[in-house]
């Protein structure tokens, strides 16, 4: 049976100053919390046996990583996905939390974040990365990412008539299991559901 353990980074500096970013360009640490998050997400993923671990652009991903795999880091395949990056929120790069959202709720989810991309286009690019997983030769996947797109596989699989519910706050650095009947339901799911929203 094919394995997706699919989990977001451990909490970062820009986490704890309640700002956005989607530039992997920019840097941006784990906190020491984070830090802390990433070895207990180690435990949770311990006895699983990966084949390839798969992490973004953005720094965060790749040491949240680097901490629960441990010892086994140095083992294991790393690849890089930037169809997993964050949300690209052009402008709002590095904005307060709050601003971003005033943004998003005089907008609709096809109206793209100046110069960045629209959460609709996210949707399909996220859809395109689960496709890729599922497309790969990869028995074992260990995933680690952001929260939209783990929102939205998480929603997608269960049936949701949302992207962005009934789970939203997605907690940092928790192993979240898939199948691949499961990853295989999501993925147009997803795209029908970005199809529909506004």
């Amino acid at each position: 049976m094919r394995l997706f353990v699919f989990a977001r980074h451990g909490q970062s500096e820009l986490n704890v100053e309640k700002r956005v970013n989607g530039d992997p360009k920019r840097p941006v640490a784990l906190t020491a919390k984070g830090e802390k998050e990433a070895e207990l997400l180690g435990l949770q993923v311990a006895n699983f046996d990966f084949d390839v671990c798969i992490h973004t652009r953005f720094g965060r991903t790749k040491r949240t990583a680097d901490i629960a795999l441990g010892p086994r880091a140095g083992k294991i395949p790393y690849v890089e996905e930037p169809l997993f990056d964050d949300v690209k929120i052009g402008d709002f790069d590095g904005a307060l939390t709050v601003d971003y959202r005033k943004w998003k709720s005089q907008h609709t989810r096809k109206d793209r974040f100046p110069n960045g991309e629209s959460l609709i286009e996210s949707a399909h690019r996220y859809a395109d990365g689960y496709q890729k997983l599922l497309d790969s030769a990869y028995g074992a996947i260990f995933v680690v990412y952001h929260d939209i797109p783990i929102r939205y596989v998480l929603n997608a699989a269960h049936g949701s008539h949302f992207l962005d519910g009934p789970l939203h706050d997605i907690p940092n650095a928790t192993a979240f299991i898939f199948d691949e009947a499961a990853l295989r339901r999501a993925v147009p799911r997803i795209r029908e559901l970005a199809a529909v929203e506004k």
